[in-house]
């Protein structure tokens, strides 16, 4: 869809204009607001405070679309990779994006809705998997092949796709 636009009186003339989908700071000031190609409002142009609350992290590791992810202390460098429940790595956040090794990924706190998912079962609760994935079934704290794992319970799903996530903590068995 073509941005709507505005007439404008600049040096005398009448001219259209168009509204910023995005801010870059004090040098737009006082520039009318337009949605992006996505319909929303860019986080750019919102006060601080107001808006998705993420960390932007090196990723010690290829993560996907979706992967649940661990922050990790690297020689003094917080870094996100896979969470997984059978190696002592619960789950502090997600991606949206697959990021590749050493690139900077943008991790999700939990307490948002992970929309990158796939095949999920809308209504049912997971649990952190391995390798940054979700399982429907929790681990039977008492099966003795499950010492040392983590239980972490991380949310329902809205849709197929959607994991709405929550903050539940984890349990080392």
């Amino acid at each position: 869809m073509t941005a709507q636009r505005f007439l404008t009186r600049t040096g005398g003339k009448t001219k259209q204009a168009q509204g910023k989908a995005t801010s870059t700071g004090a040098t737009d000031a006082g520039a009318l607001v337009a949605l992006d190609d996505t319909g929303r409002l860019d986080p750019s142009v919102m006060p601080l405070g107001i808006g998705v609350q993420v960390d932007i992290l090196p990723a010690g590791e290829a993560l996907d679309a979706g992967d649940f992810v661990n922050i990790f202390d690297d020689a003094g460098v917080a870094k996100a990779r896979k969470a997984d429940n059978s190696n002592g790595r619960p789950a502090d956040g997600f991606v949206t994006a697959a990021v590749s090794s050493a690139a900077d990924a943008t991790v999700h706190p939990l307490d948002g809705v992970n929309a990158a998912m796939s095949a999920l079962l809308p209504g049912k609760e997971y649990w952190l998997g391995t390798a940054g994935d979700v399982t429907d079934t929790p681990l039977d704290e008492t099966d003795p092949a499950n010492a040392n794992k983590i239980s972490q319970q991380l949310g329902k799903a809205l849709s197929d796709t959607e994991l709405r996530t929550d903050d539940y903590g984890y349990v080392i068995l």
